[in-house]
């Protein structure tokens, strides 16, 4: 008997709420007031930034880390000390957040789309290839929703053409490639720290890398271009100061306490998840294969194929959120479509006009990434993957039943008078 949906007017699966974010407590609390009564509030007196610099490289496997005051800025300052500079492409996904594109902007140079694969929402190591000219100079393959990217295989292209690897880690705190935690992996990783983030201390970012040369240049470059061992009024290269604050340090280090269970909760909720809507006709959870060791989910992100579901996805999310449970369709528009690259409302950064004239990005089209954008692609939150296996048993319950009353939401959504059934 099938069971009448919220949005009809029968009982949700689900009223309690799921898990909030940030997680805090006492702990977070005799950090930041030891970091405010020690009076060393910056990075270049105090030790909390220090020491969580020291603790996240060694987790991550990495000999450097350089803390940052966002994850935007730990882009544009791994793109400077890898020598990007005016007229050089870097090749970057489009369904992503804006900064992996935007730093590129900032940096003075030029993004060029590759789409994505279908299934993994990740960098098609295909379209990559496909994208190198004779400007290329980087790639930075992003970790959708902490799923790591065919690292070996971008990382054998790079290699074939002499391009840096820029890790966009900020979903993908603690995945691991082949057992190796992303973000040490390429020439560059970079991790975000904002408020949404499996990691969080509000805003702050963070880059690591195992190379002494471009760990001196970062270092340099967000502290203001000095140099260790020089006087402090000397500067050689253009820098500024992006140094993470102590206050921010000490909700890292307290978060960091935290964070290994949850990693391990999420990596078992998000298995769970997997299994269970993969049942369901139509629902494709995101595609890991033995590659990945570990997902940071970051995001549990799933496609929906409407054809066979026979709703669209906007009908799909309003009836699973009246059965209380959060999802939303994610990235609906790839970035190449965005106001600021149709119309290259670039500002001062001039750069990525000298690859030619004829940059438009109007012209481009990755129709795999259209396909997530426009119609398949939704997402749940990472707090929803925190809780009891309960939750996990809900949220496949709410799908559940929604596939099973998808006639009758087909025929709501084609009722031209808007009424209610």
């Amino acid at each position: 008997m099938t069971v009448t949906l919220a949005i009809h007017g029968g009982s949700p699966v689900r009223t309690e709420p799921f898990p909030s974010w940030p997680i805090f407590g006492e702990q977070e609390e005799r950090r930041l007031i030891g970091a405010l009564r020690s009076g060393a509030w910056g990075k270049l007196d105090g030790e909390e930034v220090k020491q969580f610099e020291r603790r996240f490289a060694e987790y991550h496997q990495a000999k450097h880390a350089i803390a940052v005051v966002n994850g935007t800025a730990a882009l544009r300052l791994a793109l400077v000390a890898a020598g990007i500079r005016a007229g050089d492409e870097v090749i970057v996904p489009p369904y992503t957040f804006v900064a992996t594109a935007s730093a590129v902007i900032e940096a003075n140079a030029t993004p060029v789309f590759a789409d994505i694969e279908l299934e993994t929402f990740n960098l098609d190591p295909r379209a990559v290839e496909a994208a190198i000219t004779p400007r290329t100079r980087a790639i930075i393959p992003v970790h959708l929703a902490g799923l790591p990217c065919d690292m070996e295989t971008i990382s054998k292209i790079a290699q074939r053409h002499d391009l840096a690897v820029i890790e966009d880690a900020c979903h993908a705190h603690g995945a691991e490639y082949k057992g190796r935690r992303v973000g040490a992996i390429g020439h560059m990783g970079v991790f975000s720290f904002q408020s949404s983030k499996n990691l969080t201390s509000g805003e702050g970012g963070i880059v690591l890398t195992n190379d002494d040369h471009l760990a001196a240049r970062l270092w340099s470059i967000h502290n203001c271009g000095r140099m260790p061992g020089r006087a402090w009024y000397e500067h050689f290269m253009i820098g500024g100061n992006y140094r993470l604050g102590e206050f921010q340090g000490a909700v890292l280090n307290s978060q960091w306490d935290r964070f290994e269970q949850q990693a391990e909760t999420r990596e078992r909720n998000g298995k769970y998840l997997a299994e269970h809507l993969a049942r369901i006709p139509g629902i494709f959870p995101q595609s890991r294969n033995a590659d990945c060791t570990r997902h940071g989910y970051h995001l549990f992100a799933l496609r929906l194929d409407p054809n066979t579901i026979e709703v669209s996805r906007e009908v799909l999310l309003d009836a699973l959120q009246a059965e209380g449970i959060p999802c939303v369709a994610g990235y609906v528009v790839p970035l190449y479509r965005q106001p600021m690259f149709e119309n290259q409302a670039f500002g001062p950064y001039t750069g990525c006009r000298d690859t030619g004239p004829e940059l438009d990005y109007r012209n481009t089209s990755c129709p795999n990434c259209e396909t997530i954008s426009s119609v398949q692609g939704v997402w749940l939150e990472q707090r929803l993957l925190l809780g009891p296996k309960h939750d996990m048993e809900d949220i496949v319950v709410a799908f559940e039943k929604v596939y099973e009353n998808r006639n009758r939401l087909a025929e709501q959504a084609a009722d031209d008078t808007g009424n209610v059934f």
